[in-house]
């Protein structure tokens, strides 16, 4: 798994491919905390290069949207790979997320 982090005016982007899994979980989890930590509530996870998710790393997932819920902030979801929305959808996340087809769409809906 591979994540990279951009800063843009009111958002942090989250680019993230490969595969996310109990083995790389944590990594997911440790990035999106440092962010909110850092006072950056309002999160953008592309998740179009994704081509795994195990139920870690929704709970990475869920975790950051608790923790920014509690202020202002909110955490969405551009383009999720075909098998992630599936995942989503099973695990019943895709009505709890906002999901955006666009990266574009997910930054400018904040």
């Amino acid at each position: 798994m591979e994540i990279k982090v951009s800063e843009l005016k009111r958002v942090t982007l989250f680019e993230i491919s490969g595969r996310i899994d109990s083995t790389n979980a944590a990594e997911l989890g440790e990035a999106l905390n440092t962010a909110i930590d850092s006072g950056r509530s309002q999160i953008v996870l592309d998740l179009s290069a994704v081509e795994y998710m195990s139920s870690a790393g929704l709970r990475e997932m869920v975790a950051a949207l608790k923790r920014v819920k509690r202020g202002t902030g909110d955490v969405r979801l551009a383009n999720p790979s075909e098998r992630v929305q599936e995942v989503l959808e099973l695990a019943g996340l895709d009505t709890i997320f906002e999901v955006y087809d666009t990266q574009v769409e997910a930054v400018g809906s904040f």
